[in-house]
Formats: C-alpha cells, structure tokens, sequence
C-alpha cells in the first residue's frame, strides 16, 4: 500500500463541488507535484487531505483513514503543512515561531535540538532569530514557514506554492534545501506548484490537475518531455 493513498476524492465549498474524484498516491520518502494553473483545484487537494474542507471520498495516511478526522488528529500524525501565503505569526520573532510549530511536542531539549537543526538547514533564520517574523522578507518568511513545519518532525510535508512571488535565485536555494531535507530526513513531500519547471526539477512523480480533475500523471521527467505540457506549463 502507498504511504498516502487518495481515492475518488471530492472537496465541497458550500454547494460547490471543487475536486471532481481525485485518484494519486505518493510513496514513502518520494516527492510527489501536483502541476496545473490558478483554480485547477491544487490547494484544495491539500486542504482536503488535511480535512479542512469537507470532502467524500478516502484518504488514507501510512495505513490511517483520515476520512472525518480532524485536522489536528491529522497533524498528530505526522502531516506538516505549508500553507500558501505562508501563514506565519508576524508579531512572533522567529525563534518563537519555529516553538509554536512544536505544539503537539512537549520534550524541551528534542525542541531545541530541532531549532538547531532547522538553523543548519536555514542559516539566514539563526541571524535573525530575534527578529519579528513580519519584518524578514518574502524567502525567509517561506524558510520559517519551511523550519516551522519541520519542527512538528513531519513524515509527510505538504507545500503549498513553496515557490510564490520569489526572485528565482531564493526560489533555487529554497528548493536545493528541500532536497536536503527529503535525502537527511527521508521526509515524503506533496508539492503544489504554478511553476512546473521548478516543481519538475524536484518531483521523482507529477499530477497535472485542469479544473478538479486529474488529466495526466506519470514520472517528472516523462511530464516533462511531454510536447503539450512543454507548451501550456513549462513556455517552450
């Protein structure tokens, strides 16, 4: 079985159906994208497997039904998430960021080897680990968002357009860290991306999404050689 399994997954907003019966699986220690343009429904399959949606259909986590369960639950099994517009507490430094991404941990010392060891994989976060989040610009605020994450020692990372509104050179150190992480930490990871380049790059296995729907998968390099995609996603 597929460490996460996704099957006929549908997502509601209201009476709006957004995810129109979704079928991907990721294995352990993979990085999975999913590709497609604003509104093809990539953040939604995110929210959906956090159950922060209301969804029909089944999810299953490392053998967990997550179907219902709430997000908390969720994120106690060890699913961290990155949201979009990285959602960090701006008036905490950070410092106190990266402590309140441990919340579900109570072992003071495992917490602070971990804030060690998310400044060995952001140098920049430790020289300004006093600062206030709200004052770091937009890469470091996604590197906090990134370290905040790991400090929940995630299984399971999903990342939210890691990438957006990001000068290309954070956007390569960005993801050059993310490498790091998955071969160090053998941490699995579901990417969503607008830009498939760099998500391809990444990815050992992409999902292009068009409006809810799955309309082609397979490896990154396959997605990659494929004319069509090469002509609507990746501009050549």
């Amino acid at each position: 079985m597929a460490f996460l399994e996704v099957s006929d997954l549908k997502a509601f907003y209201g009476q709006t159906e957004a995810l129109h019966g979704l079928d991907f699986s990721l294995e352990e220690g993979s990085i999975t994208a999913i590709l497609g343009a604003n509104g093809a429904g990539k953040t939604t399959t995110l929210r959906a497997i956090c159950q922060m949606v209301k969804t029909e259909g089944t999810v299953r986590f490392d053998g967990n039904d997550l179907t219902q369960m709430a997000t908390e639950r969720v994120v106690r099994l060890g699913i961290g998430h990155v949201p979009e517009g990285r959602g960090t507490f701006v008036r905490q430094t950070v410092e106190e960021n990266l402590q309140l991404g441990a919340y579900t941990r109570s072992k003071k010392a495992e917490i602070l080897e971990d804030i060690e060891r998310v400044y060995e994989y952001f140098p920049r976060l430790r020289e300004r680990s006093s600062q206030q989040a709200g004052t770091l610009s937009g890469g470091e605020q996604q590197m906090l968002a990134i370290g905040r994450a790991l400090m929940l020692r995630p299984r399971l990372m999903l990342l939210d357009e890691p990438s957006f509104g990001l000068a290309p050179l954070i956007v390569q150190e960005i993801y050059q860290i993310m490498r790091r992480i998955r071969e160090q930490e053998g941490t699995s990871m579901l990417l969503v991306e607008q830009n498939a380049n760099i998500a391809l790059s990444l990815a050992d296995h992409a999902y292009l999404l068009e409006t809810g729907d799955v309309v082609m998968s397979g490896k990154s390099q396959t997605i990659r050689d494929d004319e069509n995609v090469r002509r609507s996603y990746l501009g050549y």
